[in-house]
């Protein structure tokens, strides 16, 4: 089971990612905040789940949450925002 709360008194949120970048295809990334004391037992691991589980899960979330999101990065738009990346650290300095 996850732990709950890192932080006391702070809004956290749960994040994840999967794909394999821009060479292999699509990169998800996923945010969720879930209500304070929240438990779900099967809300661990998703790779020790099965699809069904998961798309179970999924709808327990999505219904459950304070709030989500899911952001797609696509392969072009993953080698553009690369390309761009050394200006935005001269940009910023860093």
């Amino acid at each position: 089971m996850l732990k709950n709360n890192y932080n006391k008194g702070k809004i956290e949120a749960g994040c994840d990612e999967a794909g394999r970048g821009c060479l292999a295809g699509s990169v998800y990334a996923a945010a969720v905040i879930l209500p304070e004391d929240y438990q779900n037992e099967l809300l661990n691991d998703s790779k020790q789940l099965t699809e069904k589980k998961r798309y179970e899960l999924r709808e327990i979330i999505e219904r459950d949450a304070v709030a989500w999101a899911v952001g797609i990065v696509t392969p072009g738009r993953s080698t553009r925002l690369i390309s761009s990346m050394p200006r935005y650290w001269r940009c910023t300095g860093l």
